[in-house]
């Protein structure tokens, strides 16, 4: 066999093995997009937030593929576009966590009105699942989802301690637990039930404003925070493109390699840090 006969074969191999691997890794790269897509769908409809489990998984490709390319580009360093992934297939999850901390706050928010409705309601002779439809009737979402489903588990039997469980477990907050608290110490002990859920209620509102109060304060250094660590990566790119000579050994040498480690590693510590300096939990 004369020998570029061989040549041919071995390039048409070649490209016939980086054709598979290609169709291999965009099946795999698939299969996990539309697997992420199914746990954020069902866990966003888990918070009553239901989404398209197609279009959820093109979103995840779309960013697990084109933040590489995009930071690719900009930095003209494989290496960088490589450390990118990680963050590209955090993004969705990122994103869920997102959504639902952002319900939890609004119910949060909802809660204290809520009791005062039901506390209403009680007074006025109404029973406890009476007092849970109005607040389902006369509030808006998520509070009156949550009130609506605790009211449908209750009518199909369950008991009342395990339904107020059910919902501490869909809103993780500590709000919640004195509200269960309260309804179930009412119930096994005695007592009125009015009084105490308008007690809860002045002080989650009392928490709310001092929470709010503190916000205020901290919000300067939030945003501190926030700038002072998007302004190095900024100069870095704005330094890229106006001394692309200077700025060249940093993202194509083992050195350079090692200082962006040492940066991104300094970065995260520090927006760490200040994140936690102005978190004050009440």
């Amino acid at each position: 066999m004369s020998l570029p006969i061989i040549l041919a074969l071995a390039f048409v191999g070649s490209i016939f093995l980086i054709w598979l691997a290609a169709r291999m890794a965009g099946s795999s790269l698939q299969a996990g997009s539309r697997q992420m897509a199914g746990e954020i769908e069902s866990s966003l409809a888990d918070a009553f937030v239901f989404v398209n489990r197609q279009r959820m998984a093109a979103w995840s490709m779309l960013a697990i593929i084109g933040l590489p390319i995009v930071v690719f580009l900009l930095s003209h360093s494989i290496l960088i576009a490589l450390a990118a992934v990680p963050i590209a297939m955090m993004l969705p999850k990122k994103y869920l966590a997102r959504m639902r901390k952002k319900r939890i706050e609004t119910v949060e928010r909802q809660l204290p009105d809520a009791l005062l409705m039901m506390s209403g309601a009680l007074r006025a002779g109404a029973s406890f699942p009476a007092a849970l439809e109005a607040v389902v009737h006369e509030s808006a979402a998520p509070i009156s989802q949550e009130f609506d489903l605790l009211m449908r588990e209750i009518r199909l039997g369950i008991d009342l301690d395990i339904a107020m469980r059910n919902v501490e477990k869909r809103i993780p907050i500590p709000d919640f637990l004195m509200v269960t608290a309260a309804v179930t110490i009412a119930r096994e002990v005695g007592g009125n039930l009015a009084e105490t859920l308008e007690s809860v209620a002045r002080t989650l509102r009392e928490k709310l404003q001092m929470e709010g109060k503190i916000k205020a304060l901290t919000s300067q250094g939030r945003m501190q925070g926030i700038v002072m660590t998007c302004l190095p990566l900024f100069l870095m790119l704005v330094l890229r493109f106006m001394e692309p000579k200077a700025m060249a050994p940093l993202f194509s040498e083992p050195v350079g390699w090692a200082t962006l480690a040492v940066i991104g590693v300094m970065e995260i510590l520090g927006y760490v840090s200040i994140s936690k300096i102005t978190n004050i939990d009440v």
